[in-house]
């Protein structure tokens, strides 16, 4: 199942006794941060939880899968993600 930011939303006004809207502005900002953060070509560190960072992918061949023609593909920035030490064991029950 994948949790959904309506659910994130939830899981906030309920721990928190927040009202709705206060809890969806958090969520809201919180990502607005991050984009704006590695739109910007930075990292995005939380500790105890991982590093979101931007990295470049150079010109590659690739091929058009509809029609199986080699082709270019251009270079481009993807977002990454590594998860920290302590979110790995507690996702492996250590």
């Amino acid at each position: 199942m994948t949790l959904t930011k309506v659910q994130i939303v939830e899981s906030i006004q309920n721990q928190t006794g927040f009202p709705k809207n206060k809890s969806s502005e958090i969520v809201e900002t919180l990502l607005e941060i991050i984009k704006r953060t590695l739109a910007s070509g930075e990292d995005v560190l939380a500790s105890g939880f991982g590093k979101f960072r931007v990295k470049e992918k150079k010109e590659r061949k690739g091929r058009n899968p509809a029609t199986g023609d080699d082709m270019m593909l251009e270079p481009r920035k993807v977002v990454t993600f590594k998860c920290s030490g302590k979110l790995r064991d507690r996702i492996n029950g250590q």
